[in-house]
């Protein structure tokens, strides 16, 4: 039962911070506006097994600490990094809303994830297992690590790259991805990591916007069995088109790793293979000590409207809090565990929990180039059990995936060495994470779900693993030393059992300081709907415990018969049906209800008893859900189809989805994994196969 998450011994205590914010003292207005209505209620509830909470990094002190004084607790914190010169001064908050954290403060990135460990004796640790698409494999020790940065470094140095310099990294999933980002915060450049999978046109928006030195990139990577071009995308995006006229003029060099050995275009004076500037240099650098609120990158959101934003983070804040929240939510013992964070290293996941949080903390890592079916379905469970994975971090549209494709597959290989399983990416619906605990962890691995964002630079949601007792779907409560609230219209706190908007009441470490170049855009687009709280659009619930749900994208709430509801909830309802591996909801313009419920759903490849016919299915799930939640969430139509359009960070690109549900033309598609997704649901939907 849910109650149990507070009856727990070694649950979150009743005083912490999942539940203290409840007003339940608050008098009943029946004139209050429920900002979202809360649809959906889990019952189910997993306390900790004291075998791991005898052995946790993380205790119930950790609430306490940072209940009594959050500074103080963010100063122990930051005091676990290697600073050159010791900060004074913890927290500058004056020039709200821009932070300075541990600001007088002299350290060195980069120093911090590799050569403290070799200093203090670690540098036989393995640092990486790389695995290629192809079967190609290194084993990486950090002093291995240690020497390829700087022979990196000087590199860079040898092509002007200096200090405050940006430098775009446009790289497949190798180790010369996190080889370069090191070496840039080595000589305390700026670098912007730009996912391999984007077009031209967006590469020379983000290398533009910053303004980007160097472009460091590859002649290509691998990707299911194919060899995916990189350079000739780096060559269109640096020449002139309609869109930008002139060459790219900031860029004076273009470092070129040799990874496929494909064909490969070449501009003498500009172009440089990595192998001839990195490899000849010196394994002898000092790093480029830095102040705290030195940029360490700048990220770009791949926004479908409008310029993307650059937002950069610092380096002491924003290391204090990805090795912090790393340490003790993935409860991370280097000596003996294996962590491997299936995301891109062009994400902040990967930034945060791959590069820096990890290696911060000593973690040997599996770094994988390939997808998770190539070169079949159990090729995640196959270096699960090959490298004795111990702790694993991927995102529910993975989850859902593999439970579409069934359990006899990850069945088929040996998951025994797990211990902790985590969420990243979006809200992950309760059935998802039964079958992950279930199927993956064998029932004994705690779940950490995580909610953070490219702007909060870690984890701000999440169990803490032996401490927490977990329920299906939620992020539970708030890390120590996060001011986390659901509010409503009006700014107020909600109380148990509503819905509303998540805010953070206090600045946190790892916080971004800005848009690139725009400060007033980054007040107007994060600060100004509630004052004084930082809001970056995404609805949340408290459950009567206290703890917290995330409803996914404000955006994405639907007015239907004048009830506002999430997209999610009806989602997670929709998964928990037998038949359903993943399903995505959007709202649909209506003459009656102002908007109606349009569900498109994905069927499960192991499921018994699915009808043949669509509408049959649509008839079972309408019931299903009607019955779960009540007549008003009852989707007026649902389509069965055979994926559903996602972004390359896998987001549900849910404006396409409306587009079809109206009968509109489908808009601009360039930035799905994809494209041909949505031809596939119009030709399912024209052949009669979808009801």
């Amino acid at each position: 039962m849910a109650n149990d998450v507070h009856e727990s011994p070694s649950a979150v205590p009743a005083e912490s911070p999942s539940s203290n914010d409840v007003r339940e003292d608050r008098p009943h207005d029946p004139r209050h506006h429920v900002t979202l209505e809360n649809l959906h209620t889990e019952r189910r509830s997993f306390a900790p097994l004291a075998s791991f909470a005898a052995h946790s990094n993380a205790t119930l002190f950790e609430y306490k600490k940072a209940e009594a004084d959050s500074l103080e607790y963010w100063k122990e914190a930051a005091r676990r990094l290697v600073w050159k010169e010791e900060f004074s001064e913890i927290l500058d908050w004056s020039d709200a809303p821009v932070a300075r954290w541990f600001h007088d403060g002299v350290l060195n990135a980069c120093d911090n994830a590799v050569d403290r460990h070799v200093r203090e004796g670690r540098g036989d640790r393995i640092a990486f297992h790389f695995v290629g698409e192809p079967g190609d494999t290194q084993t990486i020790t950090y002093s291995d690590m240690h020497e390829r940065v700087q022979k990196a470094a000087n590199g860079l140095l040898s092509l002007g790259v200096g200090k405050g310099d940006r430098v775009a990294i446009y790289l497949p999933q190798i180790p010369e991805a996190v080889v370069a980002m090191l070496a840039c915060a080595r000589i305390g450049a700026i670098h912007s990591v730009v996912f391999g999978g984007f077009s031209a046109a967006s590469l020379r928006q983000r290398i533009d916007d910053a303004e980007a030195k160097l472009v460091i990139t590859a002649d290509g990577g691998n990707r299911r069995g194919s060899h995916l071009p990189l350079k000739p995308l780096v060559d269109e995006a640096l020449a002139p088109s309609i869109a930008h006229p002139g060459f790219a003029a900031s860029v004076e060099h273009v470092l070129v790793v040799k990874r496929t050995g494909q064909p490969t275009e070449w501009t003498d004076e500009r172009d440089v293979w990595w192998h001839d500037v990195v490899d000849p240099q010196p394994a002898e650098h000092e790093p480029e000590w830095v102040d705290a609120e030195h940029p360490l990158f700048i990220l770009y959101t791949s926004g479908t409207t409008g310029a993307p934003k650059g937002l950069w983070h610092s380096t002491g804040g924003y290391l204090t809090g990805a090795a912090h929240t790393h340490r003790i939510v993935f409860d991370l013992k280097p000596e003996t565990d294996v962590y491997w964070c299936s995301a891109d290293v062009g994400w902040i996941t990967g930034h945060t929990y791959i590069v820096y949080g990890p290696m911060i903390n000593g973690a040997t890592q599996v770094l994988y180039e390939g997808t998770p079916d190539t070169p079949h379905q159990g090729r995640w469970w196959e270096i699960i059990q090959e490298y004795g994975v111990t702790i694993f971090y991927t995102a529910p549209t993975a989850i859902r995936t593999f439970m579409k494709w069934g359990e006899s597959i990850p069945d088929g290989f040996d998951l025994s060495s797990l211990r902790l399983l985590g969420s990243v990416g979006e809200p992950i619906n309760p059935e998802a994470w039964m079958w992950y605990r279930r199927v993956i962890g064998g029932e004994r691995c705690p779940i950490v779900d995580t909610w953070w964002q490219t702007e909060t630079g870690s984890i701000m949601i999440s169990p803490l693993p032996g401490v927490t007792a977990t329920k299906p779907g939620s992020a539970m409560t708030a890390m120590p030393g996060i001011a986390a609230d659901v509010v409503d219209d009006e700014g107020r706190p909600v109380r148990g059992g509503e819905g509303g908007y998540l805010v953070i009441k206090e600045p946190w470490p790892s916080m971004l300081r800005g848009i690139w170049g725009d400060r007033a855009r980054f007040a107007r687009t994060y600060w100004n709907r509630f004052d004084g709280m930082y809001f970056a659009g995404d609805g949340a619930k408290k459950d009567i415990d206290g703890d917290l749900w995330l409803l996914g994208r404000v955006d994405d709430v639907m007015n239907v018969s004048g009830h506002r509801l999430t997209t999610t909830e009806i989602e997670h309802v929709l998964v928990a049906h037998p038949w359903v591996a993943e399903a995505a909801v959007v709202g649909a313009t209506d003459a009656i209800t102002g908007q109606a419920v349009v569900a498109f759903v994905i069927v499960r490849g192991d499921a018994e008893g699915v009808p043949d016919d669509g509408a049959a299915i649509a008839d079972a799930l309408r019931t299903h859900v009607r019955k779960e939640i009540g007549p008003l969430a009852k989707p007026r139509d649902i389509l069965v189809v055979s994926e559903v359009p996602k972004t390359r960070s896998g987001k549900i690109m849910r404006r396409l989805l409306r587009d079809v549900a109206e009968n509109r033309p489908v808009g601009d598609v360039t930035t799905l994994a994809d494209s041909s997704v949505m031809d596939a649901i119009k030709d399912g939907l024209a052949s009669g196969k979808s009801d």
